[in-house]
Formats: C-alpha cells, structure tokens, sequence
C-alpha cells in the first residue's frame, strides 16, 4: 500500500444502517444511504444529504472531509471510520458548527444510478420557477 491509499479493506462502497443522533426511518430518503471509499470522487447520501468525501487512510482506519448539501443549505464536516470484528464499517460524522453521530455501515455494492451532485442554494429557487 502507498501513502495515503486506502486499504483494501476498506475501499469500496458502504451500506449506511443505522446513526446515533438521527431518526434512522428516513436515512434513504434520497435514495439508499452509501459511503464510498475508494480516494477518487468519493461521496456519501443519507437522508437529505449529497457530499463529496475526501478521504485519507491512517493508522487506525480511514478519516475524511465532506463537502455537500443538506436540502439545499451547504454544509460540510468531518468523519471516520474504523472496521469492526463483526466486518461492519463503525465511524462517526461530525457537521460543521453542528451535529455528531456515531453510524454503523456495511459493505455494498456501487449503486446502478450515481448519487448526484450536491443541489446549490440557487436551485431552490430555481426549482420554483
């Protein structure tokens, strides 16, 4: 493994199954809720939220930085995530000047249809016209 790529145990996309802070029955509003891993044009969807990831493997799993939209409010954060002995991906979100969670994700398969971009706050309005 090179500087800075992620281990193969960790690359790859990642079933969303569940959060600490968040009511979970809506986690795939916006379609399944993934997390990819793979440190080239990651992104993360769960409930109404669109993010590019940035990731960084270390030397206790993988860290990362997101950028994206929550509706149509930019948001961003931080992350992480660790494996478990159970090979479920254990990790936490943190917003920017908001929120944290603890998730729990497993491993999945790359979506047939790619998440979208995250909406700018012009397209709100935009939508309306």
């Amino acid at each position: 493994m090179s500087d800075g790529e992620i281990p193969h145990e960790y690359r790859g996309w990642w079933r969303i199954l569940e959060t600490s802070q968040w009511v979970n029955d809506d986690i795939d509003m916006c379609g399944t809720a993934l997390l990819s891993l793979t440190g080239r044009g990651d992104r993360l969807r769960m409930f109404v939220l669109l993010a590019h990831v940035s990731c960084t493997a270390t030397k206790t799993g993988v860290s990362f930085t997101w950028e994206g939209a929550w509706e149509f409010d930019q948001v961003s954060g931080t992350g992480s995530v660790k494996l478990g002995k159970d090979g479920r991906l254990k990790g936490r979100f943190r917003i920017t000047d908001g929120d944290s969670s603890t998730f729990i994700a497993e491993r999945s398969g790359e979506p047939e249809e790619p998440i979208p971009n995250p909406p700018s706050y012009r397209d709100k309005w935009r939508r309306r016209w």
